[in-house]
């Protein structure tokens, strides 16, 4: 089980960029649409004061609202998470 869970939609540019960023480091991760998702949605809510903030990321122990990808190789590499070679 990837350690990366990336929950988005389909439509969020945001929630693209990350899902490519991560596949251009090698990085796996699960994606988790949020729109065929009511129980991810609630939780993507509970994470962000009750709003649909996309991409929510979570690492072990962290979640991550919108993050950039300088915000997200940070967290990544603080967590030692690494390409899935």
């Amino acid at each position: 089980m990837p350690e990366v869970e990336i929950y988005g939609t389909d439509q969020c540019e945001d929630t693209q960029e990350t899902r490519e960023h991560l596949q251009q480091l090698g990085v796996p991760y699960r994606y988790i649409n949020i729109e065929q998702d009511p129980n991810a949605l609630e939780w993507v809510k509970r994470q962000n004061d009750g709003e649909q903030k996309t991409p929510t990321v979570k690492l072990p122990d962290l979640v991550l609202s919108v993050p950039s990808n300088a915000q997200l190789d940070t967290a990544m590499k603080a967590k030692r998470i690494t390409r899935g070679d």
